[in-house]
């Protein structure tokens, strides 16, 4: 047990010791347990600055109520870096009804409470007062989301630039190799950390422009955004373009006297630079200090995966990578990935699966056209929402390739893909040989895709390819499964409540749903993150790429009738769902038909199930023609004859299997997923 300790950076005193270190370089503290795997931001970071031969010690989860457990390592030669983890601490610990989780997968044991909330500021401050004026350089996602002013959907207000409350030197945003690299090695020549300012990837706070070592544009500032949404829609949107590490400018913005500085993005790594971090000597375990505690659950969905690229072009409204990993795709060699999945075959718990060769997007291997590695990113333009761009290069061949040789490594039983697919992407591939391979190897019962909604305008808004792309993908992933004699389904993820969804688009949504003879067991409600262009949607009722108006359900009660309209027949549900139905005045779509959503004269019995009383003869009479409602009349509100011209007819069963068939396990129930 000791031997396997000590392939792990040290976590204490005594480790040090062990190692003979009287000093060490960098102290790294992170929100989440300590996991020494390549998904863990803290773990890519340590090992890297080990590789450049600092000594690095890790601070996992300290006590921020106790300032002494902050210098539980003593005080490091050149600095102390701070991440609130693989998530925003502030996920982490709420729902998108702002309710506390219960869980938390990257603490031991799934404990909740193990970090506090907004942990890149409280750990920061605390280092400030335990190691005064030490360099302090803040990393991981919140970081990198909070950069700017933003609005903070917790406390439903916009929020200074994370730097000023965390009373932080630096900065380091997006994939931090190449920032890091070479701060640490300014701080090891002895250039004082306000020196610091040149870097790309980095953020810090100025006196005057003059500090900018870059072409440079202003945004408005906190002041500014934080009293007029118009302003901050058009700094979000300048924000958004000018992450482009090609042809992208520094942005500033003031917050009252001080100016905050955010440098142009750094490049994407290479192939080269990538395979040498991805093999860097992870133990890809969580340390053994957690092993008494329930260990750290996160684990159990990396531990036999692999990441092959980095970086999405899909370019999701919702989604962080677009402001975080970035647009540009980096991938592995062949070579690296099959040392990796090569080594996993001995692993004392490997059983033959890889459950996942993937990342952000697991179809992307290379920037969406050659253009981007020249010009930059288009602006006011995505790669494949509305449609596809006439130069997307949509060409699956080496990611196929990369496929056929790790399924070919002795001991491999299975190579599964469960990182999202992009079926837009996969659908503008002439060939059609990835997607017959796919289907033949690669699916472990399900696929999970994402159409996230079936009305078109809200797709918009979403940023998402229109439902017709979807219907498409299904129709064909639906052939091929009959042609291979394969029993897989497809698993839709879908949204509810994204600003530009209406009521009417949820129920039509929901009639979507019913047209295909299933509903979802799981509901994902939008959860306005930090800097997204969904989030300036939510918080301005801006679109910011039109600055025009969009509705958004902001209130507790809006979205709680969207979701129950996508979970119609859970009784709890019935209320909402008949007030949304009447709000949005689709009363033809409560009665006894299949295209119908819930029964009129519906009684609750004892047992949390629902008894529906047999109708009269005059309802049932004339098979084929539309129920009448509780009143025997036809509601004006409903339309009339106009809303049955409009409903749509039920698919035969037939359609129904191929829309949304029926995933396979002993109770029939289909399974719970979790979204990418």
């Amino acid at each position: 047990m000791q031997e396997f300790r000590d392939r792990f950076l040290p976590v204490t005193r005594e480790d040090m010791a062990a190692r003979g270190w009287e000093w060490y370089d960098f102290l790294l503290i992170t929100g989440d347990a300590y996991v020494d795997h390549p998904s863990f931001g803290p773990a890519i970071i340590s090992r890297l600055l080990e590789h450049e031969g600092y000594r690095v010690a890790i601070l996992a989860q300290p006590d921020w109520k106790d300032p002494a457990s902050f210098a539980a390592l003593g005080r490091p030669r050149l600095g102390v870096i701070v991440s609130a983890g693989n998530i925003d601490s502030m996920v982490a610990h709420y729902t998108v009804a702002k309710r506390r989780r219960s869980k938390d997968a990257y603490s031991p044991g799934n404990q909740m409470g193990l970090r506090p909330d907004r942990a890149t500021i409280v750990y920061a401050n605390c280092v400030r007062r335990v190691f005064g004026d030490i360099a302090l350089i803040l990393g991981g996602l919140e970081a990198s989301l909070r950069r700017f002013a933003h609005y903070d959907y917790w406390e439903d207000k916009v929020r200074r630039g994370i730097l000023f409350d965390s009373q932080a030197d630096l900065l380091v945003y997006g994939m931090g190799e190449r920032a890091t690299r070479e701060i640490a090695a300014r701080l090891a020549s002895g250039t004082p950390v306000e020196e610091i300012t040149d870097v790309r990837g980095t953020a810090f706070i100025a006196d005057h422009p003059g500090q900018c070592a870059y072409p440079m544009v202003e945004v408005a500032s906190f002041e500014t955004v934080a009293a007029d949404k118009h302003a901050y829609a058009e700094a979000n949107m300048t924000e958004y373009q000018e992450h482009d590490p090609i042809v992208g400018r520094a942005i500033l913005q003031r917050h009252a006297e001080k100016l905050l500085i955010v440098n142009p993005p750094a490049m994407p790594l290479t192939t080269e630079e990538l395979d040498a971090v991805a093999e860097l000597p992870y133990v890809r375990e969580p340390h053994p200090m957690y092993d008494t505690m329930g260990g750290v659950p996160a684990i159990e969905e990396v531990r036999f995966s692999v990441a092959h690229n980095r970086g999405c072009f899909g370019a999701c409204n919702f989604c962080s990578l677009a402001f975080h990993q970035g647009r540009i795709i980096s991938a592995r060699s062949h070579e690296s990935v099959i040392r990796e999945v090569t080594a996993l075959t001995h692993h004392p718990g490997f059983k033959g699966y890889i459950h996942d060769v993937g990342g952000p997007t697991a179809n992307f291997r290379r920037p969406a056209c050659a253009k981007q590695l020249k010009a930059g990113l288009c602006k006011n333009r995505a790669c494949l929402s509305p449609e596809a761009c006439p130069n997307l290069d949509a060409d699956h061949t080496d990611y196929l390739q990369l496929l056929r040789k790790l399924r070919a490594i002795p001991g491999v039983k299975k190579i599964f893909i469960r990182s999202g697919i992009r079926f837009d992407y996969l659908m503008k591939d002439k060939s059609g040989e990835f997607c017959a391979e796919l289907v033949q190897h690669h699916v472990s019962g399900q696929l999970k895709v994402a159409p996230e909604h079936c009305v078109n305008s809200v797709l918009d808004y979403m940023g998402k390819p229109h439902i017709e792309v979807y219907e498409k993908f299904r129709q064909k992933y639906e052939r091929l499964n009959q042609r291979y004699g394969k029993e897989q389904y497809l698993v839709p993820y879908l949204m509810s409540s994204h600003p530009g969804c209406t009521l009417s688009d949820a129920v039509k949504l929901a009639e979507w749903l019913n047209a295909t003879g299933r509903q979802p067991e799981q509901v994902q409600d939008f959860y306005p993150t930090p800097g997204t262009l969904s989030t300036c949607m939510y918080h301005t009722g801006l679109d910011p790429r039109t600055m025009q108006p969009v509705f958004v359900p902001t209130s507790p009660h809006d979205k709680a009738m969207q979701r129950a309209l996508m979970q119609w027949k859970r009784p709890e549900k019935r209320p909402l769902v008949l007030e949304a139905l009447h709000r949005a005045h689709r009363e033809d779509l409560i009665g006894y038909g299949k295209h119908c959503l819930v029964r009129p004269n519906a009684k609750h019995s004892g047992e949390g199930g629902e008894r529906w009383e047999k109708p009269s003869g005059k309802e049932t009479a004339g098979k084929g023609k539309r129920r009448a409602s509780p009143a025997g009349k036809k509601s004006a509100a409903s339309g009339g004859g106009k809303a049955q011209r409009e409903r749509r007819s039920a698919p035969s069963a037939p359609a129904r299997k191929a829309l949304w068939a029926k995933p396979k396990s002993k109770a029939g129930a289909r399974p719970k997923g979790k979204r990418r």
